[in-house]
């Protein structure tokens, strides 16, 4: 059965369940002289209209797959909830598997629960005081406030014209601080924007700065990428350069909501940040990853699917004059040309949830690929929202 055609209303039963047998025995509560509510518990009439307001939402705000994990991969987790009660538990070796799919042995693999954990391990380890961070803006900013939040700088770099990350940049800006960077950002393909690093770029950045150095690379959308010149970071980590690779499944696994991520590093990178790492990744989440990882053709659908509404979509929006930032990931940015702010509540009244700001790119919005029907939805709301827009401007 197509996961679209579940019904909202056996969850909010489940929840019932959950709220315990006074909901669901009123001759017991009135035996106990318990004072009925009309219309039900109020607890179950708050989370019954807040699942179905969430529910209704067209969710393009926060890159997550719209398909969710595959058949197989739920399969696994349902199997694995015969261990929900332990704590040691067979954990379908998901360690060795992710290795193993990588091409690295098991003690080059970090666990984390989503890719999110595994970045601030990374701050934890390598910052500090008076240590700084290397990177662009925007890119995604929970590896520079995380660095603020403990007592680290940053060194943030603008992004060139064409939104592409001017590697020169980067290293003169490393070399200058030598005695003080933690490590190098690379998000690549790069979230807000979805331009990729070329393989000769991030070549080039390895090559021209201190070789003790660690850069950190998020490929959270490397399975996206189809541009023949990017090239995944994995044969440096082989090398034993001091490169640490984050990766999730939350993405193309469709698995964000059970937080799982992994790092990629060198032994003995991966010894310095266990320290800092909790380990607390469930097991559902382990079963799923290994047979998502297994499900092949689950990825294909949804990598065609996505490029084909992205392409569609971006052509779209360009055909109604605006212009779109060209994308390898599973959203995209298009530049509205005025403030976005207001223009995201705009989307929120009409049941569309789409990106938050990302300053400085203040009039660019971000959307992530959504369904079929959730993509027909955006463009709905884009073209009354932007006609509105347009004509507050005098036609401008």
């Amino acid at each position: 059965m197509s996961m679209h055609t579940v019904s909202r209303r056996h969850f909010v039963g489940g929840a019932a369940a959950a709220l315990g047998t006074l909901a669901l025995k009123p001759d017991f509560a009135a035996a106990k002289g318990i004072r009925r509510v009309p219309g039900g518990p109020p607890m179950l009439r708050v989370l019954q209209s807040e699942v179905d307001a969430y529910d209704a939402l067209a969710h393009l705000s926060s890159n997550e797959n719209p398909y969710g994990p595959s058949e197989k991969s739920l399969e696994a987790m349902n199997y694995a909830f015969k261990y929900s009660m332990r704590y040691g538990y067979p954990d379908n070796n998901v360690q060795e598997r992710i290795a193993d799919a990588h091409g690295v042995p098991s003690d080059h693999v970090l666990l984390g629960a989503g890719s999110g954990e595994i970045l601030e391990v990374v701050g934890l380890t390598y910052l500090g005081h008076g240590k700084k961070v290397v990177g662009v803006e925007p890119s995604y900013g929970s590896v520079y406030s995380h660095a603020s939040g403990i007592d680290a700088d940053t060194v943030l770099l603008p992004l060139e014209a064409d939104h592409r990350q001017n590697v020169e940049r980067m290293v003169d800006a490393t070399n200058r601080h030598y005695r003080d960077v933690g490590f190098v950002y690379v998000c690549n393909p790069n979230n807000p924007t979805g331009v990729t690093m070329t393989a000769a770029e991030i070549a080039y950045l390895l090559d021209n700065i201190p070789e003790d150095v660690p850069v950190l690379i998020d490929e959270a959308y490397h399975h996206f990428v189809d541009d023949p010149e990017y090239q995944e970071s994995l044969k440096y980590v082989r090398d034993g350069r001091p490169v640490i690779i984050a990766r999730t499944f939350s993405k193309v696994y469709g698995m964000a909501a059970m937080r799982i991520g992994f790092a990629i590093a060198p032994p003995v990178m991966i010894d310095e940040m266990r320290p800092y790492s909790t380990g607390s990744v469930n097991a559902l989440a382990r079963w799923g990853a290994v047979a998502a990882m297994e499900d092949v053709e689950a990825q294909r659908m949804v990598l065609a699917e996505n490029r084909r509404l992205r392409e569609r979509t971006i052509s779209e929006v360009e055909d109604l004059g605006y212009e779109c930032i060209a994308s390898q990931t599973n959203f995209f940015m298009v530049h509205l040309r005025t403030r976005v702010a207001p223009i995201r509540q705009a989307f929120r009244e009409r049941g569309v949830a789409v990106g938050r700001d990302f300053p400085p790119m203040l009039d660019h919005l971000r959307v992530s690929i959504g369904t079929e029907d959730e993509m027909g939805r955006f463009m709905n709301a884009f073209e009354d929202i932007m006609r509105d827009v347009a004509a507050s401007n005098g036609g401008a």
